[in-house]
């Protein structure tokens, strides 16, 4: 469902990081955020206003510190940069799914998640057309080798931070000054990258953080919540096979098939398969008929568990944004996770809005979110909404 010439540069890169990494220099391995392969990018995944679009593959690592290879995109500005080069946004996208065509980079008019990912380009666009590099990741194993790590915040953060790394071998007029913004999935894992970015590129100068619609606050509730039938339960059927498919290509010992009952097995099928849409598409299955009675759910839930934004403790300025009719990221969960952040000494700038669902948060927050960042870039201190 690719074309050849992404299959044959992704493959150049495995080639590549394998001989970077190989035993016979074990004491030397490939950084991470080594630029592997660069080409330009001409569909629907392209910025419109940006002076150039490049897809690229990089080396990150996983959660648990092995090399990967990670594709994304880079986007420059038409404008000349300034004296300490282009200030960088990187863009952590929202949930598309779990198999290779769910990669941003390789969206189209005609994509499976395009309904999703256009409009959120042309949010992006607006970034590239004020002078930002705008860089996005497909994350660790979309559109590359190996499984999705769905919501995995280490994993996540590495290559969300490490693409910015990349981005600057590719172009040295993008400079070490940077924000990280994301929605949904990608508003958790801001979360994370805003934690763990200074210590693994101290290199780079974040300098704020925008989380939009953050998901994954009590995530570890998911099989309770789903057997008890709670409010909204039939709704994130959708999700469930991303979350037990990523947490497999995380931790193997987790096995979906053996969690699931067969009525629900068409969901993993469509989630190996297809994106978000297609796993919306199966029949629904009472919410009490999806997990097998006997199924051993402790690796699963405190694997979820770790992946809890609550957990986190950004170290830069931290804009979060909430829409109030947001069915798939409720309201209540974030205003606890925005409690729990200001109780730890987190700077955090809540931004509400009125009437907006999950999607629409993300265009709703854009004025804000380009004020927040210009705020932080320039060295002023953004607004912090937390109360004592």
């Amino acid at each position: 469902m690719r074309n050849p010439v992404r299959i044959g540069a992704g493959l150049l890169a495995v080639g590549l990081l394998a001989a970077c990494s190989g035993t016979a220099d074990s004491d030397h391995p490939a950084p991470a955020g080594e630029l592997l392969t660069s080409a330009p990018l001409t569909s629907g995944a392209a910025l419109p206003s940006a002076a150039s679009t490049r897809l690229i593959t990089y080396r990150s690592d996983d959660a648990q510190g092995r090399p990967i290879v990670v594709s994304g995109t880079v986007a420059v500005p038409k404008s000349p940069p300034p004296k300490d080069g282009w200030p960088v946004l990187s863009w952590a996208h929202g949930t598309t799914g779990y198999a290779d065509t769910c990669a941003p980079s390789v969206d189209t008019p005609d994509g499976l998640d395009h309904d999703y990912l256009g409009p959120v380009d042309s949010i992006l666009d607006t970034w590239v057309a004020k002078g930002y590099a705008v860089v996005q990741t497909d994350y660790e194993g979309l559109g590359t080798p190996g499984g999705h790590t769905y919501i995995n915040g280490t994993s996540e953060a590495n290559t969300v931070t490490d693409i910015v790394r990349a981005a600057r071998t590719l172009d040295t007029s993008i400079g070490k000054n940077w924000v990280v913004a994301g929605h949904s999935q990608g508003g958790q894992a801001t979360l994370f990258t805003a934690q763990n970015a200074a210590q693994r590129a101290p290199e780079l100068d974040l300098k704020g953080a925008i989380s939009i619609a953050p998901g994954g606050v009590g995530l570890s509730s998911t099989v309770d919540y789903v057997r008890g039938n709670r409010p909204g339960a039939a709704a994130a059927e959708a999700f469930l096979p991303l979350i037990l498919l990523g947490a497999q290509a995380a931790d193997p010992a987790i096995d979906p098939d053996r969690l699931l009952t067969a009525q629900a097995a068409p969901l993993l099928t469509a989630g190996r398969t297809g994106c978000l849409a297609q796993i919306r598409a199966v029949p629904p299955v009472p919410p009490e008929r999806v997990f097998a009675p006997d199924a051993d759910v402790r690796p699963l839930t405190e694997y979820l568990d770790r992946q809890d934004p609550s957990r986190v403790v950004p170290s830069v300025p931290t804009m979060i944004a909430q829409g109030t009719v947001d069915t798939a990221v409720a309201k209540p969960g974030t205003d606890a996770l925005v409690k729990t952040l200001c109780d730890k000494g987190v700077q955090v700038d809540y931004r509400v809005y009125d009437g907006q669902d999950h999607r629409g948060s993300v265009p709703a927050s854009l004025s804000d979110a380009q004020d927040f960042a210009d705020q932080v870039l320039s060295g002023h201190a953004p607004a912090v909404t937390c109360t004592r």
